[in-house]
């Protein structure tokens, strides 16, 4: 079954809710703090997991915050057709010259996904400072409306779907999930063959290293 929230135009509604309650706020961070885009960060996520039930509002059935560090998600809800949403919250300030953040194991989404019923959602929250953190865009779709040439992937455990630049996303509204997860495959099938010679040289560097170990005369 297709998502009610984001085969129509539910997600642009939840987008503009986050931004205009993050931006209606109350201050909630010193000046010192917001000099550390971790720390604006933390506050964003941590506001957006107590009030993401009220933004949803009746488009939620259940809603979940409780999460562990290294969850796959910081929040999760179930919508009223029963389907199951688990959304990365991810935050950007647009003045800083580079962010590459992490979303997902490519292992972890693909055993995920089996489900159809189930949505790995990304909400990014765009950024600047002002005299406060001003919003001035949010995203919020399923990861398989972001294009590959925003997309890559990085040399963590299995492989770790990253966004390349979080200055260029790539937005693909209601794009097939197959196709995008045999784009996946085809992705990280090109990857790991790369990643089979980088360990080749790594382990032809190091057998040298131990031959000139091995030929020295004193311990």
């Amino acid at each position: 079954m297709k998502s009610a929230i984001f085969y129509t135009d539910a997600y642009h509604q939840i987008e503009n809710r986050v931004k205009d309650f993050i931006n209606g706020h109350p201050a909630f961070l010193s000046s010192r703090s917001m000099d550390s885009p971790r720390a604006v960060g933390d506050a964003i996520e941590s506001i957006i997991r107590d009030e993401f039930d009220q933004i949803l509002g009746d488009l939620s059935q259940e809603y979940s915050a409780q999460f562990a560090r290294r969850a796959m998600a910081d929040i999760a809800f179930t919508d009223h057709d029963g389907l199951y949403y688990i959304v990365d919250v991810k935050t950007h300030r647009t003045d800083t010259r580079f962010n590459m953040p992490n979303l997902t194991s490519v292992q972890r989404l693909a055993r995920f996904y089996e489900d159809d019923s189930n949505y790995f959602v990304i909400l990014l929250i765009e950024y600047h400072i002002d005299t406060r953190p001003v919003v001035t865009n949010v995203i919020f779709v399923p990861i398989e409306f972001l294009g590959w040439d925003c997309l890559t992937i990085g040399a963590l455990g299995w492989g770790q779907i990253q966004i390349a630049n979080a200055k260029h996303i790539t937005i693909n509204a209601g794009y097939s999930r197959k196709k995008w997860m045999l784009e996946l495959c085809d992705v990280v099938l090109a990857f790991y063959p790369r990643e089979i010679a980088k360990i080749q040289e790594r382990i032809s560097y190091f057998e040298k290293v131990r031959e000139f170990w091995q030929s020295k005369e004193k311990d």
